[in-house]
Parts: C-alpha cells; structure tokens; sequence
C-alpha cells in the first residue's frame, strides 16, 4: 500500500515554521503577511487566535483534516438581483430562489474586479448573504 503521508515530512515542515515565529526578519512569506495583517487595527480586533507555534502545547493538538478540493472559487455563475433572487435568462426572477456569496456573480469583475484576491470576497459573501437573507424573511411574512 502506497503512504500518501509522509509524516516525518510533515514533521520537519510544521517544526521549520515554528522555528521562523522566533524569528522577527523572517523571509517566510505568510508569517511576514499574518504579522503585517496583526498591524491593522481592523485586524487586532476580530481575529481571535493571536499568531503562535502549531508544536506549543498550549495551542491544543494537532488535527489532520482530508480535503478533497473541488474548486478553487468560482466567481459567480448565477445573476442576481439586489435582493438576492436568482434571475432567469430573461431576467425575471425565479420565485423562491435565492443565491448569496460568490455563486451570486458578485465576484469576478463585479465588487472587487477581476484580478480580486482569496480574502477579499468575505465582505460580498456577508453582504449579499445579508441582503439574500432579509429578502426571503420578508417573502415569508
């Protein structure tokens, strides 16, 4: 049988970035970025856990999650109105269909434009979810 894990790999990945958290001129690209992003006053206030070593045990264990990746963001796909309703090819809206975050178009070219990062679709998400949401609610009153 074929060890799709090699966990003395993993090991020595997971103890090389503890080593770069002591290190405060890493050229560790996502330590840097995750310590720059910690500078923003936006960011001290909702991120919950504070940047620390994976192998402290203060931190709790180590849990192995499988992921089987489907898609890496999807950038739209079905046109919305304002209110969240799915429309369909003539524009009319499909009664009791909704649609919030990326599968709403708002991503690709909409809200942030095309060339969007990863992490600057949560606003959209919360928003269009929000407006999709209030939506519906007042469907069913």
């Amino acid at each position: 049988m074929k060890k799709l894990l090699d966990i003395e790999h993993v090991k020595r990945q997971v103890q090389a970035r503890d080593r770069e958290m002591d290190n405060k001129f890493t050229k560790d690209l996502q330590i840097t970025a995750m310590r720059g992003a910690r500078t923003y006053f936006g960011d001290k206030l909702i991120r919950v856990a504070a940047p620390h070593k994976m192998l402290d045990r203060k931190n709790g264990p180590l849990i192995a999650v499988r992921l089987h990746i489907l898609s890496r963001k999807t950038l739209g796909g079905l046109q919305t109105d304002l209110s969240g309703r799915v429309l369909n090819e003539q524009g009319a809206a499909i009664p009791g269909l909704y649609a919030a975050g990326e599968v709403s178009g708002f991503g690709g070219g909409g809200l942030h434009g095309y060339r969007a990062l990863e992490g600057t679709f949560l606003g959209g998400c919360l928003f269009s979810g929000r407006q999709a949401g209030r939506a519906l609610a007042g469907e069913l009153q």
